[in-house]
């Protein structure tokens, strides 16, 4: 070994000294992975020979290009975890950290002062380029809309103190089971904002760059799935990593902390409109009030909020109407038929409505329910396609019916004997 090698080995390859910005976990994610800068990076080892011979070539670089881009330097034999990290092999390995810090290119250019600069300043170039145009770094999940990035700056105020329920995700660039769980959590995140609208909502960390909030919550290593409620101690997530099995666990906790949905008399119109915004529309059709009173129409409503509230996380929507209130809806559900009460489920978007032909009862609603759920039971079109005209209706007062009062006649001006007469054959 020549003696420029045993005092590389002693010292280093940079000193204070020169342009070259020695990295290590310390420094690194605040130089490199936080910054706007183009970074060109050398990994090395000081026992490798070809690292010793780029030494001078790399300094004479990385004052050319001060100002202009970062240079810097890792001992990956002293910093492995760096090393492994961007997944450095061999040595000297040089990376170009640009637009996206989480995922650097390979340097493809020679090891020359000269080829150095050169490679440097084409990745600028394209650098620029990207920026005009408009396009960014970040991490995986920057263009998944439902998918919100949190960082050491937004989460508590998202998380810690929002009124959603949050499945986070701790995740690694670098890391394999990340990258192998980003779609399915991509997908996850669409279908459980939908469902829920928004009252679950999907997150993911970087916690290579946000270690402020990964190291509070223990993340030690990656992914790292996490349970977020308002007010209560966070708690790991235990289920599977398929998108199927993320959607149920979000369903399952918007289940949990979910109020029923509102069940709501037709009065017009406008009413429908929660079977429009809904993936199923129940419409219960109850006996007239002077059939039931005000007690057994309760009792009516009651089986059927309590339907409501063991289906609430499937975000349909519940009304309600009396018997001979909403002729042309009747008409067009094929409702007349069966008397009251009635049930009917409608899909809205295809305007395809099932009838309830069991008891309407907890058991008897349940089953039909459950039979619709799995895609059991036989369908027809609702009315002509469209939905049918809603009358316009006062809502009920909650108390018993009331016949209509009888017309009084006054007979005292008629003459009985003369209408007899006028009206024998």
């Amino acid at each position: 070994m020549t003696l420029l090698s045993l005092n590389l080995l002693n010292i280093g390859f940079y000193s204070a000294r020169d342009d070259v910005v020695e990295l290590n976990p310390s420094n690194f994610n605040k130089e490199v992975v936080q910054s706007d800068s183009l970074w060109l990076i050398e990994f090395y080892a000081p026992w490798c020979g070809h690292c010793q011979s780029l030494t001078a070539d790399w300094k004479k670089a990385a004052t050319a290009l001060k100002g202009i881009v970062k240079v810097g330097a890792v001992d990956a034999d002293q910093h492995k975890s760096l090393g492994s990290q961007y997944g450095v092999r061999g040595f000297p390995t040089i990376k170009i950290f640009g637009a996206n810090k989480n995922k650097p290119d390979d340097f493809q250019g020679g090891r020359t002062s000269q080829a150095i600069v050169e490679g440097a300043m084409t990745a600028l170039r394209s650098l620029v380029k990207e920026r005009l145009s408009g396009k960014s770094g970040g991490s995986d999940y920057s263009s998944t809309k439902d998918v919100v990035e949190l960082t050491d700056d937004n989460f508590d105020r998202l998380v810690m103190e929002g009124d959603a329920v949050w499945l986070v995700e701790f995740f690694a660039p670098w890391c394999g089971h990340c990258k192998s769980l980003e779609p399915e959590w991509a997908a996850a995140a669409s279908a459980v904002q939908e469902q829920t609208k928004g009252k679950v909502r999907l997150g993911a960390v970087d916690a290579t760059i946000h270690q402020g909030v990964s190291s509070r919550y223990g993340v030690r290593g990656f992914p790292t799935i996490k349970v977020f409620r308002k007010g209560e101690e966070p708690e790991d997530y235990q289920g599977g990593r398929s998108r199927g099995d993320i959607i149920a666990r979000a369903l399952d906790l918007f289940s949990d902390n979910a109020v029923p949905p509102e069940l709501m008399e037709i009065l017009s119109e406008d009413s429908l409109k929660t079977c429009v915004d809904s993936q199923l529309c129940v419409i219960a059709v109850l006996p007239h009030i002077l059939d039931t009173g005000a007690s057994g129409r309760k009792s009516y409503l009651e089986v059927v909020m309590k339907m409501a509230d063991k289906y609430k996380k499937k975000m349909w929507g519940w009304l309600w109407t009396e018997g001979g209130a909403q002729m042309e809806l009747e008409n067009a559900l094929g409702i007349g038929g069966f008397g009251y009460p009635a049930m009917a489920a409608i899909n809205a978007r295809k305007m395809k409505y099932a009838l309830l032909k069991g008891s309407f009862s907890d058991s008897g609603i349940h089953e039909f329910l459950r039979d619709l759920s799995m895609g059991r039971g036989s369908t027809s079109t609702v009315g002509e396609g469209a939905w049918p005209k809603i009358t316009t209706v006062a809502p009920w007062d909650g108390k018993d019916g009331e016949l209509p009062a009888e017309e009084e006649y006054d007979l005292s001006d008629v003459d009985l004997d003369d209408v007899f007469e006028k009206t024998e054959l």
